[in-house]
């Protein structure tokens, strides 16, 4: 598979955030709309753009899809040094989550980046066919769980 981002096969990004370093349970109780998310300078950043697609998977023993949105502007350079994309992303009710252990068995997900480079910087990404897959499985969570208002059934820009 080419790894090389471009407009044709980006699905979504997926921005990263480690629940066992930060603690991001508390962090998205408190607050589930996430509205920027710090992001590694380089051409896949300048490939980011309002209405682009956006998923949240949160790393370690917690992993999974933890939420689905869209980017809401181009990257800044913001005041603390760091690269921040803007986002329009909510982060899912625990049982409209999707673990890790799901995604890794399909086998139509064999070759996702953040299985194949865990420690990879942000943003990573979904081609358009692995989008539709976990889109899949975060409609079927957000069914199983009852949650009606589940980011898997907001409708997302295309590019």
């Amino acid at each position: 598979m080419d790894r090389t981002v471009t407009p044709e096969n980006l699905g979504a990004w997926v921005l990263k955030g480690n629940a066992d370093r930060v603690d991001l349970i508390s962090r998205f109780a408190a607050e589930p709309q996430v509205s920027q998310w710090c992001v590694r300078p380089g051409y896949r950043m300048h490939l980011m753009r309002a209405g682009q697609p956006v998923v949240f998977w949160a790393s370690g023993s917690r992993a999974g899809v933890w939420g689905v949105g869209s980017v809401a502007d181009v990257p800044f350079l913001g005041e603390d040094g760091a690269w921040h994309v803007p986002l329009d992303l909510t982060i899912a009710p625990v049982p409209a989550r999707v673990p890790r252990s799901e995604l890794r068995a399909d086998p139509r997900l064999a070759d996702l980046e953040v299985f194949r480079q865990p420690q990879g910087s942000n943003p990573s990404f979904l081609t358009v066919e692995q989008f539709a897959v976990v889109r899949s499985y975060l409609d079927s969570q957000a069914n199983r769980s009852g949650s009606l208002n589940s980011p898997a059934s907001t409708p997302l820009a295309r590019r």
